[in-house]
């Protein structure tokens, strides 16, 4: 798709208007609900390639009904390669710190930026925040070996009065304690301020130890450290890694080995402060859960994976949820099997089905090995380090289901005990197969996939009779709100409908206003969306537009700071990192 470039269009309002409007007498009254009217896809050249926009608006409805709409739009904070205080932001470094560079002298600058943390940390002056904001994907370096991944720390100033965001200071945070960041992704502000973010995929370790030379984690790791001769060592990557700020802007960093090893997607705290939800952005792919030995401290407990159990098919589909007990470790017991772990001193194994079949392997399908079938032993003794460093290919092998397809983000609605859990593709290792290792997932295809809604229960036990001590354990799940493909291409391209989601990718739900909001990654919408859904109304509306090519990322949802409302949101290729603004405060009054 050709991306035309051409200035934002000019705003018909202020944020200064909409002061004016939140500051009414009658902004002193509590809001009873908020109904988002969308906006239409894109029709011109203008609106199809220009700049992230929204034509949306809110309509506000308050306790004495009084109603009002405000109009919303889209504020860029900065894209990648923007200088801020003399800083290029969006740019990585080495292990030393040192802004890595091409031969020109001009740094490597990535256009995918993603997750963001807008957030409080004490002592700051008034009214400044910081804010965290990952990469996806960096250039490669002029040798064709991944550039490391990286995250920014940003300082933002708001307008008290308008409350405007800008930032005004930026920087690369160091994650040479960790080995770098591998592909960081999604991710979320924790209940007790920290930020959590993820590793999109984990390197195959079976293909590193075969030839470990080429691999692309001996590429990444010689490029990070600038040593020509350091072999790679795949366990380092494919883990979430938690970011503490202080108020003076330092940070620290650790990876969670004992959450197990895969391609993270937005893992959810759930309200306990010890639970925590995840599915898997590969395919295939499956769903796991881990509950931590302390509150708020993830850095020891049990993971568990997910078995579905189908009971329909309509509308995305149904199943019931079944856990399997994985292990427990600590990140420190399991980093130090990182250090010193090879692939097969975990497993034997074999792509022979007669052999596999004769001696007693079981065969498995991972992404890891391209969905082909492999035969796998666990060796004895190495129960451990095969469900923290080898998750899914574990999972797989005690018979926990890894057949999702990219299944992607989810929120938590406290007040209804569900979960919002996007699933990007609803096809492949979803659909009936014939010949495969396992096949507990039959639905019918829907190639623009979905959003599937989670119930929970307490204190259910797995399906060993091991107690799981969680108040908030998935049970079911069913599809919610699902995309619906075309038989052939609209007049603009779309191959799915544009009315409806296409490709989930990320969901954030406001308590408050009962709203989920989703993101896509979609090639079969000519432009990716972001959209609100009202759980209650079940209104679905359109409420930004992504130039064409982009993807829609990074989305959180800040309530009250401050006296306002913000939706993060940003977008990759082409790369923006902003908010959605003009949305009502949220807080118990106005």
């Amino acid at each position: 798709m050709k991306k035309i470039m051409v200035p934002v269009l000019a705003a018909t309002f202020t944020l200064s208007s909409l002061q004016a409007v939140l500051a009414s007498p009658k902004d002193t009254t509590k809001i009873k609900s908020v109904e988002f009217i969308g906006m239409d896809a894109p029709k011109t050249e203008l609106e199809k390639n220009n700049l992230m926009y929204s034509k949306a608006s809110a309509k506000v409805t308050y306790m004495d009904g009084t109603k009002k709409t405000l109009p919303l739009n889209y504020e860029t904070l900065y894209r990648p390669g923007d200088v801020i205080n003399g800083k290029t932001i969006g740019v990585t470094t080495n292990a030393y710190g040192e802004i890595l560079k091409k031969s020109d002298g001009t740094p490597y600058v990535s256009s995918a930026p993603d997750m963001n943390s807008l957030m409080e940390v004490p002592d700051l002056p008034e009214n400044t925040y910081y804010l965290i904001s990952h990469y996806e994907s960096m250039p490669k370096n002029e040798n064709g070996a991944d550039n490391p991944g990286t995250m920014s720390l940003s300082t933002v100033k708001m307008d008290p009065k308008t409350g405007k965001l800008t930032v005004i200071d930026a920087k690369p945070i160091d994650f040479s304690a960790v080995h770098g960041i591998w592909k960081p992704c999604a991710g979320l502000l924790t209940p007790w301020n920290t930020h959590l973010g993820s590793e999109e995929t984990e390197p195959d370790a079976r293909a590193h130890e075969a030839n470990p030379a080429s691999s692309s984690v001996t590429k990444f790791m010689k490029n990070y450290y600038n040593n020509q001769s350091l072999v790679g060592n795949p366990y380092y990557y494919g883990h979430v890694p938690e970011v503490t700020v202080s108020a003076d802007g330092s940070t620290s960093v650790v990876k969670h080995y004992s959450m197990g090893r895969m391609a993270f997607e937005r893992v959810q705290v759930m309200p306990d402060n010890k639970t925590v939800i995840y599915g898997v952005d590969s395919n295939p792919g499956g769903l796991f859960m881990y509950v931590a030995d302390k509150e708020k401290d993830l850095s020891a407990g049990t993971l568990y994976a997910a078995k579905w159990i189908q009971t329909g098919t309509d509308n995305g589909g149904s199943a019931n949820l079944e856990w399997m007990r994985l292990g427990h470790g600590s990140d420190a017991e399991i980093e130090k099997l990182a250090n010193t772990t090879t692939f097969s001193d975990i497993f034997e194994v074999t792509d022979d089905a007669v052999k596999g079949k004769s001696e007693g392997y079981t065969p498995i399908r991972t992404a890891a090995n391209g969905k082909k079938v492999e035969w796998i032993k666990v060796k004895p003794g190495m129960e451990t380090a095969a469900a923290f460093l080898e998750t899914h290919r574990y999972a797989a092998y005690l018979g926990a289901t890894v057949e999702f397809n990219k299944m992607e983000g989810l929120d938590f609605n406290e007040k209804d005990n569900k979960a919002y859990l996007a699933i990007s593709y609803q096809e492949a290792t979803m659909l009936p197969e014939q010949g495969v290792p396992a096949d507990h997932i039959q639905l019918p295809k829907i190639s623009a996939g979905g959003i599937y809604e989670v119930s929970f229960k307490a204190n259910r036990k797995t399906i060993d009779n091991q107690k799981i001590n969680s108040h908030y354990i998935p049970v079911s799940m069913n599809g919610l709100l699902m995309g619906e493909d075309l038989a052939a291409p609209d007049a603009d391209g779309n191959k799915a409908n544009v009315d409806k989601i296409a490709n989930p990718d990320n969901v954030v739900y406001s308590q408050s206003m009962r709203t989920m909001f989703i993101a896509e990654d979609s090639g079969l919408h000519e432009n990716n969306f972001t959209w609100s859904y009202n759980v209650d109304t079940k209104k679905l509306s359109r409420i930004l537009s992504v130039p064409g090519g982009g993807e829609s990322t990074g989305l959180q949802m800040v309530e009250n700071l401050d006296g306002h409302t913000y939706l993060m949101n940003s977008s990759q290729n082409p790369g923006y990192v902003g908010y959605l603004a003009g949305l009502p405060s949220m807080g118990n009054e106005k």
